[in-house]
């Protein structure tokens, strides 16, 4: 897995708002979350405390991606359901979450895993094993704000 003071391994990938890479964030914070599968409790949980943030994170100078290895169109119905205004990725063929280390035992699905990355590039935070899901969006940003 990429830690902490390492590049964050740049990609495209469509989601539910097109296509998205991390180099045409450059200049921005970006708060890159991993979660297994849409529409489950826990991602579900964890996508709407994201969505609540949402303008806290723009107000630190901060963008958020949410990905998992379901496929775009599921991607746009979860990013639409709970009303993202963020990019929710897709990564069905399972890139992303190899090169960031984040792939479950089995290569099945992500893990559950944030990064937070600096206007650099840089990853500064690496959150993972949180109690619940959705702290990951309140530790996300309150490491947003340190950096």
């Amino acid at each position: 897995m990429v830690d902490v003071g390492q590049p964050a391994p740049d990609f495209e990938a469509e989601g539910s708002t097109g296509k998205v890479s991390l180099s045409s964030l450059r200049g921005k914070k970006v708060v890159l979350y991993f979660y297994p599968k849409s529409f489950t409790p826990g991602c579900t949980r964890e996508i709407q405390r994201f969505v609540e943030l949402y303008d806290e994170f723009i107000k630190a100078g901060a963008e958020v991606i949410g990905v998992s290895v379901d496929s775009v169109s599921t991607q746009k119905r979860f990013s639409e359901k709970y009303g993202a205004k963020f990019p929710v990725v897709s990564d069905h063929e399972k890139k992303i979450s190899s090169s960031y280390g984040v792939l479950n035992e089995k290569g099945t699905s992500a893990q559950r895993v944030t990064f937070v990355i600096d206007a650099q590039g840089v990853i500064r935070a690496v959150l993972r094993n949180l109690k619940k899901a959705e702290d990951h969006a309140d530790r996300a940003l309150e490491e947003v704000k340190k950096i």
